[in-house]
C-alpha cells in the first residue's frame, strides 16, 4: 500500500508519504473499495492469491494491517467490497470449491463486519444459473431492498458473463438472474462489469467491459430487465472499465479513446457526453475514483499508464474533466506520480503497478 499526500500546498502535492508491505508475495493487488469508508477500515484484495487485507487508514500517514483473510464461508477469490447501510461490508466472491468433488462452482456474496468477520453468506447458484457464472462486482440499493451483482469471470471467457443477478438485501436471497440484450454491434452485453446507483436512490446504470451502458428497470418487481442506453467504441485487448457517478454526471474510462469521459445522465435513458479528458496516446485508463468533495478523480491503468497515477479535475456543476497539471513530482516533465523509479520506504525498488486507488476522508 502506498500513501501519497494530495494536500494542495506547495511542496506536498504528490509527495510519497509511506508504504506498507503485506505479509506475502504474488498477491496481484487488485480492487479496493471505491470510496474510503468513514471508519477508515479499507478492504482490498490480492486477487491472484485469493488473499484480502483490511487496512486501518484512520490516520493515513501511519497505515496498519488489521486483518488478512482468504476463503470465507467456503467462498474464494473475493473481488469487490460494498458498504451496507448497517455499516458492514458486502464482499463478492467469484467461486466456491466443492469439497467432495473438487469442482469449482459459482461463488456468492458474504456480509462481513468492518473487521472482516463473516456474518452471513448466500450462494449465486440456483436454477438456470450457468456453472461458470462468477460473482464480479455489485451495487446495494437500500431503497428497494435490493442488491445487483455482475458475473464476469476474472479467469476466462464464459457465456454466463453477460448476466446480472438481483438479490434481496434484507436476507441476501437470490431472486433473479437475467442476461443483458445486445445492440447494433452484437456483443455489447457481454462481460458485465460495474453497476452504479443514481442520485434518486432507485435507478441503476450497469456497464460492461464490452463498452455497453445499461439502464435497469423493475428491480423491485418480478421481471427486472435492462435496456442499452449508450455505447463506447472499443479496440482489441482493451476494455471499458470503472465508472463513477457524481450527481447528474457519469464518468467512465474509454481505452479506445485513451480517455476518461463525462456523461450528463439527468435523463438516464439518454446519456449525453459533456466532456472528454484525453490522455497520452499510449495511456490505457482503467480505474477511477472520486474524491469526497467531488472535485478530483484519481486515474490508474495499463500500457504507458501501468506505473503511474494521475489526478483529473472535475467540475460537479458542468461535468467538465481536465488534467490536474499540478499533481506531479518535482522536476517531472509530465503530470502524475510514477511508481517505476522509486526506492520504497519499506525497502527495495521494485516497479509499482497501481490499480485500486482511493481518496482518504478529509
Amino acid at each position: 500500500l502506498a500513501v501519497l499526500d494530495i494536500t494542495e500546498a506547495d511542496g506536498r502535492y504528490g509527495r510519497l508519504v509511506t508504504t506498507l508491505p503485506v505479509p506475502s508475495h504474488g498477491n496481484g493487488p487488485h480492487h479496493t473499495e471505491h470510496e474510503m469508508p468513514a471508519d477508515g477500515q479499507l478492504f482490498a484484495n490480492g486477487f491472484a492469491s485469493g488473499q484480502s487485507f483490511v487496512f486501518d487508514l484512520a490516520d493515513p500517514p501511519t497505515p496498519r494491517i488489521v486483518r488478512q483473510f482468504g476463503d470465507v464461508e467456503g467462498y474464494s477469490h473475493p473481488h469487490s467490497f460494498l458498504r451496507l447501510p448497517n455499516g458492514n461490508v458486502l464482499a463478492t466472491f467469484q467461486m466456491r470449491h466443492d469439497p467432495a468433488s473438487g469442482a469449482v462452482r459459482t461463488g456468492g456474496i458474504v456480509e462481513m463486519t468492518p473487521s472482516g468477520e463473516a456474518v452471513r453468506a448466500s450462494s449465486a447458484d440456483g436454477p438456470g444459473v450457468h456453472a461458470d457464472s462468477r460473482v464480479y462486482s455489485g451495487q446495494v440499493v437500500p431503497a428497494l431492498d435490493r442488491i445487483v451483482t455482475t458475473t464476469t469471470d476474472m479467469h476466462g471467457d464464459s457465456p454466463a458473463s453477460r448476466n446480472l443477478q438481483v438479490w434481496r438485501l434484507s436476507d441476501l436471497s437470490l431472486l433473479h438472474t437475467f442476461a443483458l440484450p445486445d445492440g447494433a454491434v452484437g456483443d455489447e452485453g457481454l462481460y458485465t462489469a460495474e453497476p452504479r446507483l443514481l442520485q434518486d436512490g432507485k435507478s441503476v446504470l450497469a456497464s460492461t467491459f464490452n463498452c455497453g451502458l445499461y439502464l435497469l428497470d423493475g428491480l423491485e418487481g418480478e421481471a427486472p430487465a435492462a435496456r442499452l442506453v449508450a455505447t463506447f467504441p472499443r479496440k482489441l485487448d482493451t476494455n471499458c472499465a470503472i465508472p463513477v457517478i457524481s450527481g447528474n454526471y457519469y464518468q467512465a474510462t474509454v481505452p479506445a479513446w485513451n480517455a476518461v469521459v463525462s456523461l450528463d445522465i439527468s435523463d438516464p435513458a439518454a446519456p449525453k457526453e459533456v466532456s472528454r479528458l484525453t490522455l497520452a496516446p499510449e495511456d490505457v485508463p482503467h480505474w477511477i475514483a472520486m474524491s469526497p468533495d467531488q472535485r478530483r478523480v484519481v486515474v490508474t491503468g495499463y500500457a504507458a499508464l501501468q506505473h503511474r497515477a494521475l489526478i483529473a479535475r472535475f467540475d460537479p456543476s458542468t461535468g467538465l474533466l481536465t488534467m490536474d497539471e499540478r499533481f506531479r513530482e518535482e522536476g517531472a516533465s509530465e503530470p502524475g506520480f510514477r511508481m517505476d523509479n522509486k526506492t520504497w520506504p519499506h525497502g527495495g525498488n521494485a516497479k509499482g503497478i497501481p490499480h485500486g486507488a482511493v481518496f482518504s476522508v478529509p
